[in-house]
């Protein structure tokens, strides 16, 4: 497997568009994060305690809201997603709702879940603010969120346009703000995704 830098020695990325889903099903369970986007094959190591912390917390929240109420269920990676044009990914956390759980078989997620969110760490923004942006909207995801640690704020992408591989709606939640989901029943303060992290280096 040859790859190269794409970011300070955390996300590595193939130097030809030539991954398919049979390939990644060949790499080995290493810890790493092993992922393919229009061919490319993107590794990210392992993150921060900080992106964990934030990962949990958005977790507490969705697990109150959907999970608890029998509304759906919440994963979070690694766990491999397979959407047309990005096969697989592994986001950060999804959320499958109920009537959709057939999707979820196998081992792996094959369809389009009702959620998608990143955290975004130094390496690996352009991948999540980009590159998974256009990916995902070219999969018609309802709802993708971009929680950015440096700014302490999210963005909530929806309305999704395959055909222009961009979401329609983008919106940014403050650092003060309440995130409210323009397609679930969710609210969540945006500031306690960040809140009491006992190390917030990024």
């Amino acid at each position: 497997m040859t790859i190269v830098h794409a970011g300070p020695d955390r996300v590595l990325r193939s130097l030809r568009a030539d991954w398919s889903r049979e390939r990644w099903e060949q790499l080995p369970d290493d810890g790493n994060r092993y992922e393919v986007i229009d061919g490319i094959l993107y590794m990210t190591t392992a993150p921060s305690a900080f992106h964990q912390w934030i990962v949990r917390q958005i977790v507490r929240a969705l697990f109150a809201q959907i999970d608890d109420l029998n509304l759906g269920v919440t994963l979070w990676a690694p766990i491999g997603v397979f959407m047309p044009g990005c096969d697989p990914v592994q986001p950060d956390i999804l959320v499958v709702q109920t009537a959709h759980l057939g999707i979820i078989h196998d081992r792996r997620i094959y369809g389009v879940p009702d959620l998608i969110v990143e955290v975004v760490s130094p390496s690996n923004s352009e991948q999540d603010l980009d590159i998974k942006r256009r990916a995902y909207a070219r999969a018609a995801v309802p709802e993708y969120w971009i929680v950015r640690p440096a700014e302490r704020d999210a963005l909530v992408c929806s309305e999704p346009d395959p055909v222009a591989e961009l979401f329609q709606t983008v919106d940014t939640i403050p650092p003060t703000g309440v995130l409210a989901s323009p397609t679930l029943p969710i609210q969540a303060s945006i500031a306690d995704f960040f809140a009491n992290a006992p190390d917030t280096t990024l």
